[in-house]
Formats: C-alpha cells, structure tokens, sequence
C-alpha cells in the first residue's frame, strides 16, 4: 500500500521571500511593459504612475533579495551547499535531470533526484538558479538602481555605455527573467500531481507517497 509521508522543504522566511519576489516581478513586468512600450500598453494609465509602481516593485524585490541572501548565508547557513553545483552534478546530474524532464517524465520514469532540506534541488535547478540569483538578479536590481537615479550616478553610468546601453541590458535581462519564469511555472507542475510542488510553497510541506510492505501496513479486511 502507499502511505503518505511529509517532508518540511521551505521555511518561512523563504516562502514570504517567494510570494514577495513573485508579486515584485508580476508588477515589474507590467509596468515594465508600459514603460518600453507607451504607445502600445497603457496597463497603468498615467505613464510617471508605471514609472512610480515600477520603482516601488523595485525596491520590493530588492528587499526580498536581501532577505532571501541574508537568511541563507547567515541564518540557515546553506547558500553554497543549496546552490553551488558538484562535480557529479556537473558530470552527469545535469544531463540527467534534463532528460528526465524532456523524456523519461513523459515515459513515466522516476525523477532521478529527491529533494530533502539537505538537498533541496536538482542539478539542473542548482545550475540554473545559481545564476538567476547570484548572477542576473543582482545585475537587474543594479541597473535599475542606476535607472532610477540617471543624474546623480551619470559618471557610472557613462561607464557601461551611457544611457541607452544601461536600457538595453536591463531589458534583455528582464526579457529573460519572464523567460525563465514560464519556464519555472511549467516544471513546477511536473510533480506526481500537477500542483504537488506549489504546496510547500504555501505551508512548506511537500507530500509524498510512500510505499509500504509487509503485515502491519496491510489494510484489514
């Protein structure tokens, strides 16, 4: 028989670092939207209300970030150990967990890796995380921050290329953080059920089932 087991994956501090990061991203990209695009996407109405709602997203997502990095390093401790890939993951687990995901899934195949606390992700999910939040995030939080105060900071900004290169990169790194967040949605429903894995996000348990033998797991007739 199959006994359903719990397994505690996300703590708070990391699930209201979530909710705020996703809600932060959501407003940034809408605005974000209007604010390229003024002729075409009138969400906001009033073009300064995008700028102003797309700074205050700004700095919600740059605070998230900061709680995210403080309770990892400093807190639970576990930033390089969650986030930093091995030998072995670089070796194989990465093409592993990628043909897991565009094939052996579809065949029915278990997932080559389970998530403990220890060892929450995947090697692919190391990797590429990794990236986004060590890497991408603090390069779109900086060049935002820049955008934000073209004046005061023209000297810096002169060193990237001027104005219209900082523009650029911050768009192509947005572009690619929506990009990356369809991507994160689809295969957080590759679960045994479709939303096995949005659950921890909300009470921080992930259900699993367990398989069982032997008499005193039996049902009784």
């Amino acid at each position: 028989m199959k006994e359903t087991e719990y397994i505690y994956l996300t703590p708070l501090p990391i699930r209201i670092w979530h909710w705020l990061n996703a809600f932060g991203f959501v407003v940034l990209a809408l605005t974000g939207l209007q604010i390229r695009f003024p002729e075409y996407v009138d969400i906001f109405g009033d073009y300064k209300n995008a700028i102003r709602l797309h700074n205050a997203a700004g700095f919600v997502v740059s605070a998230s970030y900061l709680l995210w990095f403080g309770y990892y390093l400093f807190i639970a401790r576990t930033l390089t150990k969650l986030y930093i890939p091995t030998l072995e993951d670089i070796r194989s687990g990465i093409f592993r967990q990628a043909l897991y995901y565009f094939f052996n899934y579809f065949m029915g195949r278990p997932n080559p890796h389970v998530s403990t606390p220890e060892d929450k992700f995947n090697p692919l999910q190391k990797t590429v995380y990794l990236v986004i939040m060590i890497i991408l995030l603090p390069l779109v939080i900086l060049s935002g921050f820049l955008l934000m105060y073209v004046t005061p900071l023209r000297g810096i900004i002169h060193l990237v290329g001027g104005i219209k290169t900082l523009v650029s990169i911050h768009f192509l790194l947005a572009c690619g953080f929506c990009s990356f967040l369809f991507v994160h949605i689809y295969l957080a429903t590759l679960g045994h059920t479709p939303f096995a894995h949005f659950k921890p996000m909300w009470h921080g348990w992930e259900e699993r089932k367990k398989e069982h033998e032997g008499k005193d797991h039996e049902e009784q007739p």
